[in-house]
């Protein structure tokens, strides 16, 4: 199980013909990428069920919403799935995107709500000591680059906390992700399932670290 070279290709080609007479016409192709990714995804599920609690797998249709968008284009010229944790004690999301030029893994916590994420603030403004090894970690350097992806940020401390925290480059942060990019070639290859697995493993120090926080208040005590 891979994902196959035509299943790049049609993406490539809606990529440049994103309108609704060529993807009419091309909806065969579609059926056949679109069922190509989904098989792949099921197996990234099945592989992540043996080492993770997953609670929903959800393949991202590709019809865009451009109600409140700035981009107007139909389509998504990309196939994606998210991989939800089980249960309040099991933090943290998993995701994957197929997309000529730009595929990448990731996970975390993409747009915490506002008492999770005063909670994570509250442990950096407290003590970012553990926090800061996971993103020291070798394995996590490896994988993600030793850093936390947040495509949002505040230009200052959040509302409470020390504008002056040597932490505050933390504290900005509206969003906890890692992230891997894979090149075409990598995503083509016959171990891309495998690799993925590997990284989203490469994820659990950060997900149970972040867990024990959302679970405990400031003194280590169970919330749930």
């Amino acid at each position: 199980m891979s994902i196959e070279n035509a299943t790049f290709q049609f993406l490539q080609d809606l990529d440049e013909n994103n309108n609704r007479d060529w993807f009419a016409e091309q909806k065969q192709r579609f059926l056949a990428a679109q069922n190509n990714a989904k098989n792949v995804f099921a197996t990234i599920h099945g592989n992540l069920q043996k080492h993770d609690q997953i609670e929903t797998s959800k393949m991202m249709r590709i019809y865009r919403d451009v109600r409140f968008s700035n981009d107007k284009t139909p389509y998504k010229p990309h196939f994606a799935n998210s991989f939800s944790r089980l249960g309040k004690e099991l933090r943290g999301g998993y995701f994957i995107r197929i997309k000529p030029g730009a595929s990448l893994v990731a996970g975390g916590f993409w747009e915490p709500n506002k008492e999770d994420l005063h909670r994570i603030r509250q442990e950096i403004a407290q003590d970012a000591t553990d926090i800061k090894a996971i993103l020291n970690d070798p394995t996590y350097q490896q994988y993600f680059g030793g850093k936390f992806e947040c495509f949002e940020e505040l230009k200052t401390a959040p509302r409470g906390f020390d504008k002056e925290h040597p932490e505050l480059d933390l504290l900005r942060k509206k969003g906890f992700i890692a992230q891997r990019n894979f090149t075409d070639a990598e995503v083509l290859s016959e171990n891309f399932i495998a690799e993925v697995d590997n990284t989203f493993k490469a994820l659990r120090p950060f997900f149970d670290l972040f867990s024990d926080i959302l679970t405990t208040n400031l003194n280590g005590e169970s919330i749930l």
